[in-house]
């Protein structure tokens, strides 16, 4: 009868049959070190394959999940006006300081004071203080404070991309509390979220 040559495992290790007696080889440690090895050939190119992918993005900046253009180089936000009656009035400064240092921080574009690839502009239209009656979830009612800003946005790349928009976003508190106990904590969380949401809109095109 032929005696089969093959391959098979035993235990931790490979063993040989064939014509000659039988060979282990390799077992415990060493069949550790055989899988590694044979691992890591293809770590290596699952990582020179990411890598690819990030470097050839067609020039979107990925990690922040923006969809720009690699031509849009710089933003200019003009002053927004104040255009309510109520609120600090400070707060047209404070949201255009908000809103230029998010594009700073979150993409490669230069703010410069005109003429950028991006322009924002627009006025601050809302700015209310509303009682929300309770519901049958909360039994007490609540102050809402909204804010509400109308936005200019052009694209000086790309005109199918220009729109103009209010951007709106409240916060509550109590109703045995005043405006004044709340407002310097509100205000830079309401301004926040709509800064977020602008970004969304202009440079991320969710």
């Amino acid at each position: 009868m032929k005696s089969k040559a093959g391959l098979r495992f035993l235990g931790y290790g490979l063993r040989f049959t064939g014509h000659d007696s039988p060979s282990t080889i390799g077992s415990g440690a060493d069949a550790c070190e055989l899988k590694t090895a044979n691992r890591k050939p293809y770590t290596l190119y699952l990582l020179l394959l990411i890598c690819s992918l990030i470097t050839s993005s067609c020039g979107v900046y990925s990690f922040t999940g923006t969809t720009l253009s690699p031509t849009i180089k710089t933003v200019t936000v003009n002053n927004f006006v104040l255009a309510t009656a109520g609120g600090p009035a400070n707060l047209p400064l404070t949201f255009n300081e908000r809103l230029k240092e998010y594009y700073q921080r979150y993409t490669n574009l230069k703010v410069v004071p005109a003429n950028g690839d991006l322009v924002l502009e627009g006025n601050i239209t809302g700015y209310e203080l509303i009682a929300v009656a309770p519901t049958a979830q909360d039994q007490a009612g609540v102050n809402r404070l909204q804010i509400t800003i109308l936005v200019r946005f052009y694209n000086n790349k790309d005109e199918t991309k220009n729109f103009e928009q209010p951007f709106s976003f409240y916060k509550d508190f109590p109703q045995s509390q005043t405006l004044s106990q709340n407002e310097s904590r509100l205000v830079p969380q309401i301004l926040d979220q709509i800064v977020l949401d602008i970004f969304n809109k202009t440079a991320a095109d969710w």
